[in-house]
Order: C-alpha cells, then sequence, then structure tokens
C-alpha cells in the first residue's frame, strides 16, 4: 500500500469537496443577504411574471405531477422503497445513507425555514401551500434524494453511459421540481435556488460522511 499516493488522492477528493461546499455555502448567503433588497425582490418578480406568462390548463396539470415527485409524500415513500431495496440487495450502508442524507436534510429545512420565516409569494398562486417559503422545501429535498439517488447510481453502475444517462435525468428533475414550484406561484425563484444551494451542501457533507465511513471500514 503506498500511503502517499492514498494522502494524495484523499487530499484531492477533500479539497474538492470543500470547495463544493463553499460554493453552494457562498450561493445561499449571498441570498440571504439580499432578501429584503430591492434587487432581488424585482428579480424574483420578473421570473415569476415570465415563468407564469406560460400558464395553461395542460401545463399547469403538467407542473402539479412534477411538483409532486418533490412532495413529502413522494420523497419519503422513495426513501424508504430505496433503502428496502438497498437492504434487500445487502447495500446497508448506502440504505442508511439514503434514509439519514434525506431525514436529516428534512429536519434542516424546517429549520431553516423557522430561522427566516419568509412569507410565500402573492402573485397568482395556482395551488395553497402552508409554511414558510425560504428556502423551498421541494427545490431542497429533491436534491438531497435525487442527488444521492444520482450517487449511489454512479457508485453501483459499472457502464459510463448508464452513469451519464440516470445524472441527466435525475438532474432534469430537480430543475423541474424546482422550476415547477415558480411557475404554481408558491415559491420565489430565490426560495428555489437557496433550496438548491442548501441541499447541495448538504448532500455534499453527507458524501463526505459516507465516504469516510467506507474508508474506516475497509481499513
Amino acid at each position: 500500500m503506498n500511503w502517499r499516493n492514498i494522502t494524495r488522492k484523499n487530499i484531492f477528493y477533500l479539497t474538492l469537496a470543500a470547495s463544493i461546499i463553499a460554493g453552494f455555502l457562498l450561493l445561499f448567503i449571498e441570498i440571504v443577504d439580499e432578501l429584503k433588497e430591492e434587487e432581488l425582490i424585482h428579480f424574483d418578480e420578473s421570473v415569476i411574471k415570465y415563468v407564469q406568462a406560460f400558464i395553461s390548463p395542460r401545463l399547469t396539470e403538467f407542473m402539479s405531477v412534477v411538483t409532486f415527485l418533490g412532495s413529502v409524500k413522494w420523497l419519503a415513500f422513495s426513501v424508504l422503497a430505496a433503502a428496502v431495496l438497498l437492504f434487500l440487495f445487502k447495500k446497508r450502508s448506502l440504505a442508511w445513507f439514503m434514509v439519514l442524507s434525506s431525514g436529516l436534510g428534512a429536519l434542516f429545512n424546517l429549520l431553516l425555514k423557522w430561522i427566516f420565516k419568509r412569507e410565500r409569494p402573492d402573485i397568482r398562486p395556482l395551488i395553497e401551500e402552508q409554511g414558510f417559503s425560504f428556502p423551498s422545501g421541494h427545490s431542497m429535498g429533491s436534491f438531497i434524494f435525487y442527488g444521492s439517488l444520482a450517487y449511489m447510481i454512479i457508485h453501483l453502475a459499472k457502464r459510463k453511459r448508464w452513469k451519464a444517462a440516470w445524472t441527466l435525468m435525475l438532474s432534469s428533475f430537480i430543475i423541474m421540481i424546482g422550476l415547477s414550484r415558480i411557475y404554481l406561484g408558491v415559491h420565489f425563484p430565490s426560495d428555489v435556488i437557496a433550496g438548491f444551494a442548501a441541499g447541495g451542501a448538504w448532500l455534499t457533507i453527507m458524501i463526505i460522511g459516507f465516504r469516510y465511513y467506507e474508508y474506516r471500514k475497509d481499513l
């Protein structure tokens, strides 16, 4: 075993992970700093008006289905189903990774909403939602779950084509879910971006924890 090579590899991945976390956190902090500034308010209202200019009965029906894919009920069911399958295939570490990343991430989102207490937009809401707006729970939850699912596939799949195809599809899910929240008028665009940023930082931290656990287990 070449300790020098292992150390360099670990340093590279830790530096990369730290950079990703820092990027997500800086984006989130920047949005928080601008929450009550006129510039952000103008940005939010402009994006909502642009997106809602495409409102139609069929598109609203489609967006309602898309937004369901980021709902608490659907994500809870999906996490449970994924965990059960992973346990059956004796991938216990990945099962716990899925459960803890999404479960603790949901609690983290509730904490952030309680801290910032931002009211939801009142620009033509197409559905009714309860609770605070910032950051978007759908956006943060979908980033964590579908992101962890993509990581799991990358971790297990052998063919690069499968890895790329699934990552692209799951990334599209995340973006569409965020867009659906703006279209339906229940979140400001800054809520969605902040949800992605918080979810991205949280997921990266959980991946680091999982990799560290796997590394320690193999020692």
